[in-house]
Parts: structure tokens; sequence; C-alpha cells
């Protein structure tokens, strides 16, 4: 294996971002985590664990360095970035800025459409450092991976090579990663099982039952797929990792924040109260938005991701949204029509 990493800095120290520093950190090494506030890293310094602590969780280990300083990043080789999509691109002009190493790589953990750009995360990330740049996707909820319970992940560069050396450098015992060259599909099918997973959500919190909410995840994989492929990706994708496995761990887990908000809605709680209520950024209500323009910019047939644009952007009731898409006219199943 050619390219090697020394230094590792995880760029957002959240659930998400302090999970993949442990993983980093378990064959050695150098690792930074960097935070936007210095109160956040002070508490994750003395206390060795995220702020959403899990209980039983491994603490970071010695090697790890907490920081919100940017020029305790400076030097990296391996820079995973995990913040949220609404601030990808503001962290993206700060990394430009910050001297990583020369054979440097940015792998994007964020999973998310750009609204009015439609842009993908590593496509932000592209237009402003100028490194290769890939995806890590799967499901992957922070919670297990603290616990070193088994789970698997996707990580995609253009460049199968790339690839697989970050799947070296981030593999262990607990954490098998697979590669793959299809970026495109892994950030498609990553982004907008979030909006799913909120419909998933309301379908509980309404109480109708496991054959609805089985029925939306499988007619969710046809929209993704759909999408997907409209946007130059392949459909194998989708059935993988990045694509129906992570649609089904968020769209039933009891760690997904989509899921819990979705069910917050179905009892008439607002979305911006939703937001307030979870302390975390609900990735499914900005998603919705972005994946409702995406579609129209495609001319993509997505009743459902249509109806959640309709209940979490024009009000409209959730039953009511229901009723519509149950009378929609009859057709053939198609996962690509």
């Amino acid at each position: 294996m050619s390219l090697q990493f020394n230094k590792t800095a995880v760029i957002g120290g959240g659930a998400w971002g302090t999970a993949l520093a442990l993983t980093a950190s378990y064959s050695g090494g150098e690792v930074v985590l960097w935070t936007y506030r210095e109160e956040e890293a002070a508490i994750i310094r003395e206390t060795r664990h995220s702020l959403c602590r899990v209980k039983g969780a491994r603490p970071l280990p010695q090697n790890v360095l907490v920081t919100s300083k940017w020029d305790d990043v400076a030097g990296a080789d391996l820079v995973i970035v995990v913040v949220p999509s609404v601030a990808m691109r503001s962290v993206a002009q700060s990394l430009s800025n910050v001297g990583l190493a020369e054979h440097a790589v940015v792998v994007s953990c964020t999973k998310g459409i750009e609204k009015d750009t439609n842009m993908l995360m590593t496509q932000i990330l592209e237009s402003v450092v100028k490194c290769p740049v890939g995806a890590l996707s799967g499901p992957n909820h922070a919670e297990d991976i603290v616990l070193e319970l088994p789970s698997l992940t996707l990580v995609g560069f253009a460049d199968l090579d790339i690839a697989r050396a970050v799947q070296h450098r981030m593999s262990t015992p607990y954490l098998r990663v697979y590669t793959t060259t299809d970026v495109v599909s892994m950030q498609v099918g990553g982004a907008i099982k979030n909006v799913f997973a909120l419909a998933s959500g309301i379908c509980a919190g309404l109480g109708l039952g496991d054959n609805a909410r089985a029925a939306l995840a499988t007619r969710g994989l046809a929209e993704m797929t759909r999408i997907g492929m409209a946007c130059g990706g392949r459909m194998d994708t989708f059935m993988g990792l990045s694509g129906m496995g992570d649609l089904v761990v968020t769209c039933y887990s009891e760690h997904s924040r989509n899921l819990t908000s979705g069910r917050m809605i179905a009892k008439g709680v607002p979305v911006d109260e939703c937001q307030a209520r979870i302390g975390q950024v609900v990735e499914g209500i900005p998603n919705t938005l972005s994946t409702y323009q995406l579609a129209r910019k495609l001319n993509v047939r997505t009743p459902l991701t249509d109806a959640m644009y309709e209940i979490l952007y024009c009000g409209k009731p959730a039953r009511q949204a229901l009723e519509e898409l149950m009378a929609r006219d009859l057709r053939e199943e198609s996962l690509t029509e």
C-alpha cells in the first residue's frame, strides 16, 4: 500500500465525529478531533467522551488531541469531515486555508445535499479544497460504533487506490470497511434516506403499523434509486450499505434523530420545536427541501418526497398527505420509473 496516513484530523466533535476519532485512534498514530466551540472541546478533553455520552463506551485514548484551533489541523494527511450539511461550505473554506499535507485526502462523512445548488458534500469540498475528496457512508449509528459493536461501512473515491488506503486506515476488528468508486450514489443514498426516516417516524407516530413502514422504506428506496441514477450513479450501489443498509437502520433504529422527529411531527409538534427538542441537527428536515429541489431539476417522479415537502414546508397535515398518496393512480411496481 503506497499511500499511508500519519496524521488524521476529524472535523466535527459531535457524536459521529467523536466515534470516528475513536475508530481512527485504534491503530495508533496522531489523531486530532476539531470542534467549533472551545467550551465543547474542553468538556471532551476532560471527560474523553462525546457530549452525547453512551454508557459503556470506551474513552478517547491519549493519542487523540481535542481542539478548537485550526492550527492543530495543519499538516494532516487524512481529513475526515463530520459537520452538519449546512456548515459544509464554511468548513471547506477554512480547510483550504489550514495548510494540509501535500498528499492529503479528504473524506466527507456528512449526509446531505446543499439546497439551491443541489451539490453533494464532496462537490462542495472539491470546489474549494484542492486535493482528492471522497465519502464514507453506511448504516452507522455512533452509539454502536463507540460500543465497538460489529458494523460495516463504505468508503468511496474516484481513485480506487485512495479508497483502499482509507479502508485500511479506518478498519478495526469491529468496523469492516468496503470500497467503491461510485461516490455519487453513496452520497445520494446517504442524504435521501433521512427524508424517509422522518416519514417512518410519522408513520409510527400515527400508529399506521408495520406494513405501512415497510412499504414506505421499499418505495423510498425506489425514489432514491431513481434520483441517483439520474445523477449518473449505479443501481447496485443503492442495494448496498449506503443505500438499503443506511435506509433500514435510519427508518427503524431508536437512535435515529429523524425517526424521533417524525414521531413528534405526527403528534403536531412544529418542525422548529422538533429541532430544539432533539438538540442536534435533524438532517431530514433540510434534506427534504434539497431532495425536492433536485428531483424537480432532474424531472424525477418522487411522490413520497413530495408528500414530505408538503408536510414540512407547506403545512399539510400528515394524515391528509397519506390519504392522497394512497389515492394515486394504480401502477406497475418499478425501481426505475
